[in-house]
């Protein structure tokens, strides 16, 4: 294989992809004439680097790779059969699976059942619920790459919240907890389709951890997905993190340290009260978090992490 590898992936998550190449490999993005979901190419205003390409479909078979990379079951089971040559399915492959599983949190078998397959998991909690089968598989913790050099102020006697879409994903993504918060905490909504709920709407990637840094602490009401990179993002950034104690989460926050998590709502709003009441506090907690950021999840360990993986797949 050659020393620098191309990589052909699809554009599923926007920021992780970013952060993903830059690893020192040639990423192929599939894109189709109309810019679909998850074909969208170098779509966004993400600062895409030189070795960041775009795959058009329709050129897709013709085209020579040394790695595939799926990010989603569509892909896996659609697109790979749908858009690929025989021998490009063939190619070293890895599946980079995004969630803990969502049917039956203990029960459910991963859809890649490919012993020649490479599952990587983002979180080890992930790795942990998943019955991966034949597969094998690693983790590979998330990495960030900060687009601003945005530091933590904490003036605002506000938190903040950021998650995408939330009225359409309900309960899991812990809208019914955002809303009872919201009543005695001040707190503002950020991200996809947030304004319908109040919210502020949609902050370009680089324009967020700016946005952030006002704000006293940073609220996670999300029951279960995996560790969201607005958290990381937000821990970068220096503000303290406050949240329920679930999924990889709770390995993240130590209660008292870098933050705060419980399983008790009403304890969550106890503390909130208390970092508006205490902004020394949360300056504390949050400086302990931004270390710990660093030193978890630094883009140099990332990159590491990921070419590990790709050479493992390769040899």
């Amino acid at each position: 294989m050659p020393e620098r590898l191309r990589i052909l992936t699809w554009h599923v998550h926007g920021n992780y992809l970013y952060y993903l190449s830059q690893v020192p490999h040639d990423f192929y993005l599939v894109r189709d004439e109309l810019r679909s979901t998850h074909r969208s190419g170098r779509s966004g205003s993400l600062p895409w680097g030189d070795n960041v390409h775009e795959a058009p479909v329709e050129h897709l078979r013709n085209m020579q790779f040394d790695v595939v990379l799926y990010q989603s079951r569509l892909e896996w089971e659609s697109d790979r059969e749908q858009l690929l040559a025989p021998t490009q399915r063939a190619l070293p492959r890895i599946y980079v699976e995004h969630d803990p599983p969502l049917q039956s949190p203990t029960g459910t078998l991963h859809w890649v059942q490919d012993p020649g397959a490479l599952l990587v998991h983002v979180t080890p909690f992930n790795a942990l619920m998943w019955d991966a089968g034949v597969t094998p598989t690693r983790v590979v913790e998330h990495g960030v790459k900060p687009l601003s050099d945005a530091r933590y102020e904490g003036r605002l006697e506000r938190g903040i919240t950021v998650v995408n879409n939330m009225q359409l994903r309900g309960r899991r993504l812990g809208l019914d907890i955002y809303h009872d918060m919201a009543r005695t905490v001040p707190l503002d909504l950020v991200g996809m389709g947030s304004k319908p709920l109040g919210g502020l709407g949609e902050i370009d990637n680089a324009a967020l951890p700016g946005a952030m840094a006002p704000y006293r602490f940073f609220f996670n009401p999300i029951r279960y997905t995996s560790l969201g990179l607005a958290i990381v993002e937000a821990m970068m950034v220096g503000l303290p993190i406050v949240g329920l104690a679930t999924t990889e989460l709770a390995a993240v926050i130590r209660s008292g340290q870098n933050g705060y998590v419980d399983t008790r709502p009403e304890r969550l709003a106890e503390v909130m009260h208390m970092l508006l009441r205490e902004p020394g506090t949360a300056r504390d907690w949050g400086e302990a978090g931004r270390r710990l950021a660093n030193e978890r999840f630094h883009i140099d360990r990332f990159v590491a992490d990921w070419m590990d993986a790709f050479a493992s797949v390769t040899r």
